[in-house]
């Protein structure tokens, strides 16, 4: 009788349990859950503005599935991190030096990447290589990719794409007239009126990159992705690798005032040639002021651009139609 009843009890103690472990344990969770969909904003006719990070949303791209890359980066990364561009918009400067104005004209703020440390160059080496695998897997056989940088980081840059397979086509050479650099020593320009600390900037480079084409000859790639060069002038006028483009005007400025804003003039120029046959999808990783996506709208090209600061995301959109009308 006793162990009857131990028997019992230890019969009713397991179903507790078992009872018990039903109700704690969830459900087991989907292999697969689907993420919520970046935002998209269409501001002119083929082209869409999406609020991601960039190589999030390159990562979940298509293979082969746009034909060129235009953009402006942030060229020494730290200048666009939350913390410094916290110090922007507050007017504080931080990695952003804010210039006074000269001659009447207000200007804009500009990064000092003299500040950048071997640890800022090693992550900015880390992060274009990581950045070039994604470009390189979304651009179809022989679609370009042309990326603004600086002098002073551009060696840098075009190093860590070009590692990821990417060829080095050369450099598009923006001829422009800046304030940037030529000052006298700080502090003792008097003592040393007749010293530069460094050469007044007059040039901007834009590295071109080119994946492998997949055809025996760029004829054939052109047949098949309709890729491999650029648009030429004009008959008898090549695409060449240098172009003059002043800075952004002041009507841009007041439609999109983004700190590195890029001029219509060049964008439209770019844009305008990176498509051989004039088709395809252009992509911009870092839209910014949407200046880029602006110049496609204003030449009918389909384009596609990410941003992941919300105030610019929200700020591009209205003026992308704006700029694309200038």
């Amino acid at each position: 009788m006793r162990k009857s009843v131990k028997t019992k009890n230890r019969k009713e103690a397991a179903t507790k349990v078992t009872a018990t472990s039903r109700l704690k344990q969830p459900k087991a969770a989907k292999a697969t859950t689907e993420r919520e969909a970046f935002p998209v904003a269409q501001p002119a006719p083929g082209i869409e503005l999406v609020l991601a990070d960039a190589l999030q949303w390159m990562a979940e791209r298509d293979e082969n599935s746009v034909h060129a890359i235009v953009t402006d980066p942030p060229y020494g990364l730290i200048e666009f991190d939350e913390r410094e561009h916290t110090k922007l918009r507050k007017g504080k400067g931080g990695v952003w030096r804010i210039p006074p104005s000269f001659d009447g004209s207000k200007r804009s703020p500009l990064p000092r990447f003299t500040v950048l440390t071997p640890a800022d160059r090693e992550r900015l080496t880390s992060f274009f290589a990581a950045f070039a695998y994604q470009a390189q897997r979304i651009l179809v056989p022989g679609g370009h990719l042309v990326i603004a940088s600086n002098p002073l980081v551009s060696s840098t840059t075009f190093a860590a794409i070009e590692s990821s397979g990417l060829e080095k086509r050369g450099e598009l050479i923006r001829i422009v007239k800046t304030l940037r650099g030529g000052d006298r020593p700080k502090g003792s320009e008097v003592e040393f009126a007749g010293v530069s600390v460094m050469p007044r900037s007059s040039w901007e480079p834009w590295g071109l990159f080119r994946k492998r084409i997949s055809e025996a000859t760029v004829a054939d790639n052109l047949r098949k992705w309709g890729t491999g060069g650029f648009k030429r002038l004009s008959a008898d006028e090549p695409f060449r690798d240098i172009v003059e483009a002043a800075p952004a005007r002041d009507v841009e400025r007041a439609i999109a005032p983004h700190p590195s804003i890029k001029p219509q003039k060049l964008m439209r120029h770019i844009v305008g040639h990176v498509l051989p046959l004039g088709k395809g999808v252009v992509y911009d990783p870092f839209a910014g002021s949407g200046s880029t996506l602006a110049a496609a709208a204003n030449l009918g090209v389909k384009a596609i651009g990410t941003e992941r600061d919300a105030l610019y995301f929200a700020m591009a959109a209205q003026a992308i139609p704006k700029l694309a009308a200038l």
